[in-house]
């Protein structure tokens, strides 16, 4: 070869093996940018997240959705929320349900922000979509923002991604991601809202106050009961900063000016950050102020106190084996593990109230190993001040309910030592019937406990790294309550007439009722979930409805219709409406003042999805006819003049 041959390729080979180092080095920057990091961590945690749901994620292309009156509000609040960003119209008020009535829904769980980032999704592939896509990415979202609040406590990455991975992927947080999406899309502030509140402390300014504020807004905008457990956690994060003498070195402009901030300074951000607050969630608290004074925030005392005691976790199974593992297969660790009937019938209907064996022992482990830090103490507190509430009213161990010091609530016995019976006293939160939900704050510790303990063991004995966190996943996840079955998305056999029909005319579901969500009695019948999903189809209004609150004018309205409560007593439910009206005139009176009332309303479509004999008398005397059968439902529409 000559020499100039040598020489060109020896020059090639110089320059290609500096293209593969200046890649190299490229890779290893861009593995080491904290963008891709975070990204990196993101993915892994959604991947995790549709691996411990599965087989959630499968819904969105099979077509279904959780057969729950739950589930057919989520789809409707979607729908509703598209609807009127599309035409620029008030969300917190409807006449497409509960109609002709229609209802406030300043306290529902409405999701205004998520309906709102939802409104592309829900306008392209349909409401259920948008619900479905929430649902299977939320534990995934959830353990990112728990890993990124982690980042400011612990000391390594191993520690904060089990941190995070505790609290998303816990069977509390995924049964409520699988079925109470409100509930579960809450959850996602607590660590938001922490790491928010921990950057004020340490930087106090103009811009992380106002980051603070929006936290507060888009939990008041996402769920009312979310909102008070975010609060408390950021009042406990900023009230001891807040009441602490500065050092004798404090300068007067904070961080920036080299010192620490005085406590003017302190509230003037925390001032800023409650304004940005109140501004940004100003919508949602003007229509919680308007439903309250129409008297749509109250509720009967006897059913709030009878939810104080049934909607509360049990001791014995708070701190035992997640019913995840026992579903897995280990059914040897069954008599450890949350049953799935409890308390004299009491089925899993409002969450798993269980924190798992493998995180409790891992959050008492990081305690221990972290107890010289005052904020490890501080930490445990709130974990053991949050499982005390989440007890409830009363004391249940096992199968045994004891009422230490009882008192008498409207016919329901209460202990007057329980936490939980005092913190309900405190003005605004009487609504806050559900003990058990109070875990979701007090899981925020014992995650960022347990990430200590993993913090712990990578330092001195790596290889424990492993079996624990694969006893970790065996307690993860919520695959579906065999109990709770599913429905379809669409049943377009039914509801393809009803949607080909322009016209504004009502539609009837039968069994009607309309139901509440705070231990409201409502009117008539738990009616058939699919109602309300049909009716995001079709856009006719819906007689039936499911709301959070029902305020007292909008079930009043309802009352006064006959033909409503005509229907009620062929339902064989003669609750106030019928009872008021058969006793003040004859059965054909009432009939015949029901078949006005119908075409008054402009009823045009009658779903009977339970048939009996009395339904069928009765809307062939109120001037219905049968017309043709789908998807399990029978039809009726008007039979002509």
């Amino acid at each position: 070869m000559a020499k100039e041959d040598v020489q060109a390729v020896t020059s090639s080979q110089e320059a290609s093996g500096g293209r593969l180092t200046g890649l190299r080095r490229g890779g290893r920057a861009a593995a080491a940018s904290p963008v891709a990091r975070h990204l990196a961590v993101l993915a892994g945690y959604l991947v995790a997240g549709i691996a411990v749901t599965w087989p959630r994620a499968t819904w969105l292309t099979d077509g279904k959705l959780p057969a729950t009156r739950d589930g057919g509000s989520y789809v409707w609040g979607f729908w509703w929320m598209a609807h009127q960003v599309v035409h620029l119209g008030d969300p917190w008020f409807t006449r497409a349900i509960v109609a002709p009535a229609g209802a406030e829904l300043g306290y529902h769980a409405l999701m205004p922000l998520e309906g709102l980032v939802m409104t592309p999704v829900t306008l392209a592939f349909g409401p259920s979509a948008s619900y479905n896509v929430l649902s299977i990415i939320l534990p995934g979202l959830t353990c990112y923002a728990m890993y990124r609040a982690a980042r400011l406590w612990l000391r390594t990455q191993a520690g904060a991604i089990a941190a995070g991975g505790f609290f998303g992927l816990s069977s509390m947080l995924t049964w409520q991601a699988f079925y109470l999406l409100n509930i579960a899309a809450g959850a996602l502030f607590l660590p938001v809202a922490l790491e928010a509140a921990v950057r004020l402390r340490r930087r106090p300014g103009p811009r992380q106050a106002v980051i603070l504020g929006l936290v507060l807004a888009a939990v008041l905008l996402t769920d009312q009961e979310s909102a008070v457990l975010v609060g408390i956690l950021v009042v406990l994060v900023l009230v001891p900063w807040l009441v602490g003498r500065p050092r004798r070195d404090a300068g007067s402009g904070g961080p920036a000016g080299g010192g620490t901030p005085t406590r003017a300074r302190k509230l003037a951000v925390t001032a800023a950050a409650a304004a940005a607050a109140l501004a940004a969630a100003s919508p949602q608290i003007v229509a919680m102020v308007v439903q309250s004074r129409a008297g749509g925030a109250s509720f009967p005392p006897r059913g709030a106190d009878k939810a104080y005691v049934w909607y509360s976790a049990n001791l014995r199974w708070m701190f035992g084996v997640s019913p995840r593992a026992v579903g897995l297969g280990l059914t040897a660790l069954k008599p450890a593990s949350y049953p799935p009937v409890v308390n004299g019938g009491q089925t899993l209907s409002d969450g798993i109230p269980a924190f798992g064996l493998v995180l409790t022992v891992l959050a008492v482990s990081g305690l221990v190993v972290s107890w010289r830090r005052r904020s490890a103490r501080l930490l445990a507190l709130l974990w053991a001040g949050g499982a005390a509430l989440a007890l409830g009213a009363t004391l249940k161990v096992g199968s045994r309910v004891y009422v230490p010091a009882a008192e008498v609530w409207h016919g329901v016995r209460v202990s007057a030592i329980m936490p939980y019976t005092w913190f309900v006293q405190i003005p605004g939160l009487a609504g806050f019937r559900e003990a058990e939900r109070i875990l979701l704050l007090a899981i925020v510790p014992a995650a960022l406990l347990a990430g200590a303990a993993v913090d712990w063991l990578w330092a001195r004995a790596p290889v424990l790294i492993t079996p624990v966190l694969i006893l970790g996943l065996l307690e993860a996840g919520w695959g579906g309550n065999p109990a709770i079955g599913t429905m379809r998305t669409a049943l377009p056999r039914l509801d393809a007439p009803i949607a080909a029909d322009r016209s504004a005319s009502l539609v009837v579901d039968v069994p009607f009722g309309i139901r509440g969500g705070i231990s409201l009695p409502g009117e008539g019948a738990a009616f058939d979930p699919e109602a309300q999903v049909l009716a995001t189809a079709d856009g006719h209004p819906r007689a039936v409805g499911y709301l959070s609150r029902i305020p007292p004018s909008t079930l009043a309205a309802i009352r006064r219709h006959a033909f409503y409560a005509g229907l009620l007593s062929a339902e064989g439910q003669p609750r106030r409406a019928s009872e008021s009206l058969t006793h003040r005139a004859s059965y054909p009176a009432l009939l015949a003042a029901a078949r006005r009332d119908a075409r008054a309303m402009d009823v045009g479509w009658v779903l009977v999805w339970h048939q009996t004999p009395d339904i069928a008398r009765y809307l062939a005397r109120t001037g219905f006819r049968f017309d043709y059968a789908a998807g399990g439902a029978l039809v009726y529409r008007p039979a002509p003049r």
